[in-house]
């Protein structure tokens, strides 16, 4: 199985602290090896950062690390392949344009075949979870020719990822910059941080984090992964079918499916 890795804040807040603890998964500390890739989100331009070698070997990443960039909205994933090559093209997160913005997605987990029409969005690789991210923009493309609210939105989503989940498993992280939308079928988890902070320590990494000397008092980020990336703070577990909207640090909505 991969993993995942989000985050939601209110300010631009760089993300290199979970990253360096994700990154050791991808070939150190866990078997994820097959490929990597990042995406901050910065106004409507996204930065995105993939590179098919194991993360923990990857000069790429490295570069990552070494350079915070700050954004209020991040989706991230390290592979472990078990449908597609090892190859850029496979290579999480997949990005697409709707209604003039970036819609970022990446998924943990494996899924029998889909049963999607192709009206707009194909596949440029050979995942299942790049099948399921095209017919899921597709949904949305035809339920809503026209820009909508999130709120309108929501729906489409939840059911949507409904039927994935009915195919496998099925977690996942979906922007277009404004928001994140998580969707766990069997693993996922968060933790928002917020004054009064304090400091953090990695389990993959030797490293800590003083928070309080990072941020302000009215900064809120929320951090989003499969599994828990530090060791002496609590992450709270997503339940299979549970799914949450993200704006600004916050939860704006959340459901069962």
């Amino acid at each position: 199985m991969c993993e995942l890795l989000g985050m939601s804040a209110n300010v631009p807040t760089d993300i290199v602290f979970s990253f360096t603890g994700l990154m050791q998964r991808g070939g150190r500390t866990g078997p994820h090896r097959d490929g990597w890739g990042i995406g901050f989100y910065e106004g409507r331009g996204l930065r995105l950062f993939q590179d098919p070698a194991a993360s923990s070997e990857s000069e790429v990443a490295n570069l990552v690390q070494r350079y915070p960039i700050k954004s209020e909205v991040v989706i991230g994933h390290i592979r472990q392949a078990n449908v597609g090559n090892v190859c850029l093209s496979n290579t999480h997160p997949f990005v697409r344009e709707l209604w003039g913005r970036n819609w970022c997605f990446a998924h943990n987990g494996q899924l029998a075949e889909l049963n999607s029409s192709i009206t707009f969005y194909r596949p440029v690789g050979d995942t299942d979870s790049e099948a399921a991210f095209c017919d899921l923009l597709n949904r949305v493309r035809s339920a809503f020719p026209e820009p909508v609210a999130v709120e309108q939105l929501l729906p489409v989503l939840v059911e949507a990822c409904t039927e994935y989940r009915g195919k496998g498993v099925f977690n996942c992280l979906l922007s277009n910059g404004d928001w994140l939308f998580c969707f766990c079928s069997t693993k996922l988890v968060h933790i928002t941080r917020r004054a009064p902070f304090g400091p953090a320590r990695l389990k993959d990494f030797d490293m800590i984090v003083d928070f309080q000397a990072e941020t302000t008092p009215n900064d809120v980020v929320t951090v989003i992964a499969t599994e828990a990336l530090t060791e002496n703070e609590t992450w709270h577990r997503y339940t299979p079918g549970q799914w949450a909207l993200w704006r600004h640090g916050e939860c704006v909505a959340q459901g069962q499916s």
